[in-house]
């Protein structure tokens, strides 16, 4: 019998490249990058605030109490999570949707990174050939279709390169965040715990970035709020697919649930071939495929 987190991850992977899809679009035709993030939180935290006050009631379970502790990971993970969601918007400007989602998936890679500084977990022989082998994808990826303007060294370090690999480091980071204030809630079942922990968050995103953009980019939450029939749809798109993964994260460890939603280079590389009409080029789908043979690395051998 295949265990719940799984099927449940592969949800979030599917409905979290709807959104990106979503987000490409508004980013590409009227928002800036701060308003096609906040597309994801102002709509979604009022849905998933009610979802977890409805299903507290009909289920007869009182709502835990939200300690200090749970508020450090909320908050840690909120913040790393709307920094890494600019990086991907940003990033799209620059690369193509396949190319650019599988630059956000090197936080699959990164998390064993994150676990030796933070919490000084070592990696195996096979963790470290699968890192080996992460890198030369990344080497791959980080060319520019033009193979580069000014030659050298800008080939291979680019801006678009250190887009995806910031965004991987704090998806990374806010990945483990969530599950530990998830886990923190001594009491509720984990459909509780995970949309209550949800609401937490996105009320804290909501407020930080909407104040970000009251203060930098005036106009920008009215160009939001103006677009509402795609952004409400982002907003949507982003409830569900962050239920599933913090659903997920409370039911397993956050690196086996990034790994399974690996599956997203599929969804992702399938939207830029037959949604945006993008050719790959062989150079970009051998970085992408050994990408994810690092993955899988990661996953038998770790």
């Amino acid at each position: 019998m295949i265990a719940a987190w799984i099927p449940v991850t592969i949800a979030a992977a599917f409905v979290q490249n709807l959104r990106f899809m979503l987000q490409k679009h508004l980013k590409a035709t009227q928002l800036s990058t701060g308003g096609a993030t906040f597309s994801r939180f102002v709509f979604s935290f009022p849905l998933v605030a009610a979802l977890a006050l409805t299903y507290g009631q009909l289920s007869d379970q009182a709502l835990p109490g939200l300690t200090g502790t749970f508020w450090i990971y909320a908050t840690l993970g909120g913040l790393c999570q709307i920094l890494a969601t600019m990086c991907v918007v940003a990033l799209f400007a620059r690369r193509n949707f396949a190319v650019g989602m599988t630059f956000k998936k090197t936080e699959a890679i990164q998390t064993a990174i994150v676990g030796y500084v933070l919490l000084g977990e070592g990696v195996s022989p096979g963790g470290a050939a699968a890192l080996a082998v992460g890198f030369v994808g990344l080497i791959l990826l980080s060319d520019p279709p033009d193979g580069g303007a000014d030659g050298g060294w800008a080939r291979l370090f680019n801006r678009a390169a250190g887009l995806g690999l910031a965004s991987g480091i704090l998806f990374a980071v806010s990945a483990n965040a969530y599950r530990a204030a998830s886990l923190s809630l001594e009491s509720g079942d984990t459909f509780l715990r995970a949309s209550l922990t949800l609401a937490a968050v996105t009320a804290f995103q909501t407020v930080a970035l909407g104040g970000w953009l009251l203060w930098r980019e005036r106009g920008e939450v009215r160009r939001v709020l103006r677009a509402w029939r795609v952004t409400a749809l982002v907003g949507i798109f982003s409830m569900v697919g962050s239920l599933c993964w913090f659903i997920a994260f409370t039911l397993q460890t956050a690196a086996y649930v990034k790994a399974v939603g690996q599956i997203e280079l599929v969804f992702s590389y399938l939207a830029g071939v037959f949604v945006f009409q993008e050719k790959n080029t062989r150079r970009e789908l051998a970085g992408i495929a050994t990408l994810v043979l690092s993955v899988l690395m990661i996953v038998l051998l770790r």
